[in-house]
């Protein structure tokens, strides 16, 4: 029987990383820097996101061990890619838009993680309770940033940044603890084909 390639899983992983140290990066750049143009900040986060949405595709479809971190990446990851490219075609577009698209996108991310937590529990995984604080603290920074409480456009700047650095910590936790890997892994229809063979023989 010819195993699974690993391949796709380690893109994923991998990916899901590199990802979250630009996300952090931005999320400094954002804090240090209130004052930038939004349409820099349209066209960072487009490209960003339009690359972490393919990852998570790749994520979805590579079937790690576990099947935590990626089980909602198929939905989420075409969210994300979506609202990637509208700010890459947009960046000019007003700054109420940017940051409630990115006010709702972290706050479904953070809702998923907690489920992906909750799963991780029943998987054994000891540290499932920080990725619960991390999603958490995502969705209260996220839900903020949807209602806009401070009409400042250098605070949102500064949530946002926290936001994107709360989110790759979050992101890196996941797929350091999540995402298990294995050589020697079947495809998932190795159980089926087992038993119908088992049935011709008999």
């Amino acid at each position: 029987m010819k195993m699974r390639s690993v391949l796709p899983m380690w893109i994923a992983k991998i990916g899901y990383i590199a990802v979250s140290v630009v996300l952090f990066a931005f999320g400094v750049l954002f804090i240090t820097l209130p004052d930038i143009s939004v349409e820099a900040i349209g066209t960072m986060l487009g490209a960003a996101m339009v690359v972490y949405g393919c990852v998570r595709l790749v994520g979805y479809f590579s079937k790690d061990l576990f099947r935590l971190a990626f089980q909602y990446d198929l939905q989420f990851g075409i969210l994300i890619f979506v609202l990637g490219l509208i700010m890459l075609l947009k960046p000019h577009e007003a700054l109420n838009l940017l940051f409630m698209a990115m006010g709702i996108a972290v706050l479904a991310d953070s809702l998923f993680r907690i489920q992906t937590a909750l799963d991780a529990r029943r998987f054994g995984i000891k540290k499932w309770w920080a990725i619960v604080a991390l999603a958490v603290v995502c969705a209260v920074m996220s839900a903020v940033l949807v209602i806009k409480p401070d009409e400042s456009a250098a605070s949102l700047v500064v949530l946002l940044g926290a936001a994107l650095i709360a989110v790759a910590i979050l992101n890196m936790l996941i797929a350091v603890i999540t995402v298990k890997i294995v050589k020697h892994q079947y495809p998932d229809n190795i159980e089926a084909d087992y038993f119908e063979t088992e049935d011709k023989h008999r």
